[in-house]
């Protein structure tokens, strides 16, 4: 559910108050906006402006598109009927929102595109993953700065293009006591390959991988990811950090599979216990790389053999995780000399 499919079209009384609208949208890492024909688009830009005339919307290469509104099902069908292939069908919701746009995607295939209106950010999340594929693009009425923020939080930004992944050898490994342990269970289920990046310092984040995988005496649980102590650094969908003991329910973690893919996934709950831990040290070139990680069989950190469960991990291993750069400020990397130790 990315922001690349989230219109924004302005709404305010004044030229101006629309204008703030779009300038923080555009800080926040959107880029299409559906303007009024009235108002200035400004100077040229790497955005995509839509210009609404009416009840029809002029796409930049000067095609208009008429917004139907629908309030029954007789309607649905004859617009769905109407519309050409390679056309694009544009819809505005005046009551239920949710089933016939259910409707309209199953019965799109890829025949056409599908447009729709969501009056507020809250009908967002339900418009982008209607059927999993949801709509092709939402305009979304935004009516003051302030809720731009809000649908941020609702949908995602780009995910990282490229992750630098490296092999390091482990140098030590050994008990570390009792710690207080975060598992993070998603609403999503993962591969045996798939896992979370975790560590100490985010200069290099272990690749901790899920418990698709069961142990002899313990069931696959796909959701879930037994992440690490409390203190540790946990990768967002969106390039920032955050220590494991902040995540909460509906948080984007980014999920990746070492040297392969990387997508968003919401948490759905944390679990915090005290646990026997281990204590996993490799080298980064000379500097040390921790991971404090539960002490058991269903606990796998990614080695060179795959995901290797903390029990087996010895030192000469080779693990595997993603290097970043070391400094951060509130999870956002900023430039400045920094050591962890």
């Amino acid at each position: 559910m990315s922001r690349d499919r989230v219109a924004i079209r302005p709404r305010g009384d004044t030229e101006a108050g629309r204008r703030a609208v779009r300038e923080r949208a555009h800080e926040r890492g959107f880029r299409v906006f559906v303007l009024s024909d009235s108002d200035d688009p400004g100077p040229a830009s790497d955005d995509m402006i839509l210009t609404e005339i009416g009840d029809r919307i002029r796409t930049p290469s000067g095609e208009t598109i008429s917004v139907a509104r629908v309030e029954s099902e007789a309607t649905l069908t004859q617009l769905v009927g109407q519309v050409t292939p390679g056309g694009t069908l544009a819809i505005e919701w005046v009551s239920d929102r949710v089933i016939p746009l259910e409707n309209v995607v199953a019965a799109r295939g890829r025949r056409f595109s599908l447009w729709t209106v969501a009056h507020s950010a809250s009908e967002v999340p339900g418009a982008l993953g209607a059927l999993e594929h949801g709509a092709d693009l939402v305009i979304v009425d935004v009516r003051d700065p302030g809720e731009v923020e809000r649908l941020e939080a609702l949908v995602e930004g780009p995910l990282p293009s490229r992750l630098e992944w490296a092999h390091l050898p482990l140098v030590s490994v050994g008990p570390a006591g009792l710690g207080d342990r975060v598992i993070v269970d998603m609403t999503s289920l993962l591969t045996p390959e798939e896992g979370l990046l975790v560590g100490s310092a985010a200069a290099f984040l272990f690749h901790v991988a899920s418990e698709a995988k069961g142990s002899r005496f313990s069931r696959p649980r796909p959701f879930r990811v037994n992440a690490g102590a409390a203190h540790s650094y946990v990768l967002l969908a969106d390039g920032t950090t955050r220590y494991l003991s902040e995540l909460g329910a509906g948080d984007a973690v980014l999920v990746a599979t070492p040297d392969g893919g990387v997508r968003s996934v919401r948490v759905g709950r944390i679990k915090i216990e005290r646990r026997p831990m281990v204590l996993l040290t490799a080298d980064d070139r000379g500097v040390p790389r921790t991971l404090f990680g539960q002490e058991a069989e269903s606990v796998r950190v990614t080695t060179d053999a795959g995901p290797t469960p903390t029990t087996e991990v010895r030192p000469g291993l080779q693990v595997r995780g993603v290097r970043l750069p070391p400094a951060r400020h509130m999870g956002q990397a900023v430039e400045e000399a920094i050591e962890e130790r």
